[in-house]
């Protein structure tokens, strides 16, 4: 594992704690994708930096090593490359050789190898990621949240807002609480869009 530098592009480097524990990243974009993938998958587990790769090219060895290592909660194991599209256009020819070992290598041990820029990341999906996944472990009072889930039942497939209005309780707290019911599942809706007032849930 090599030492997480101070990132020239954004200055963000540090520590992101997740449920199966703290994943360093270098960049922004790479604590945006630890953050998404957390929210995506809760038993997924995330490693920063996991393998150095060491291959061989015409000018002599060289050395790659991914950014992230993704243990799925179903079994899949992949290795990540996180890049900015620019970057990834002005170094194409010198980061290739180390993403094709990479992937050869994963696709010998039934893995896989991917690449991902901000397009993939910077979706709304992260956004409800920012907002939900921090109330995944908060206290729940459990009447209200029985109370939430009745009504969506009953309701069929209330939007957001038309569930904090059927509910008794003031509405700060009524929101809060179905918020913290989308965050741990048991509220569904569509992730792929943005959080609001009209987003349609449903039972889980």
């Amino acid at each position: 594992m090599r030492r997480i530098p101070l990132s020239r592009r954004s200055h963000v480097t540090g520590f992101g704690s997740f449920e199966t524990g703290l994943v360093e990243h270098e960049s922004a974009l790479e604590r945006d994708f630890a953050l998404l993938a957390a929210f995506d998958d809760p038993g997924a587990r995330i490693v920063s930096q996991p393998t150095t790769i060491r291959f061989e090219t015409p000018a002599g060895q060289r050395r790659y090593t991914p950014d992230f290592g993704v243990i799925w909660s179903d079994g899949r194991y992949e290795l990540v490359e996180v890049k900015y599209r620019a970057d990834l256009r002005a170094k194409w020819s010198a980061l290739r050789p180390g993403f094709a070992t990479a992937r050869s290598s994963m696709r010998a041990m039934n893995g896989s190898f991917r690449i991902v820029t901000e397009t993939a990341i910077r979706v709304p999906r992260l956004d409800n990621a920012r907002r939900l996944l921090p109330l995944r472990k908060a206290p729940l009072d459990a009447d209200l949240a029985m109370a939430a889930r009745a009504i969506v039942s009953r309701m069929g497939t209330p939007t957001l807002g038309e569930t904090v209005m059927a509910m008794s309780c003031d509405r700060v707290m009524a929101l809060g609480t179905i918020w913290r019911l989308m965050a741990r599942g048991d509220l569904a809706f569509d992730p792929q869009l943005a959080v609001g007032f009209e987003t349609r849930l449903g039972v889980s």
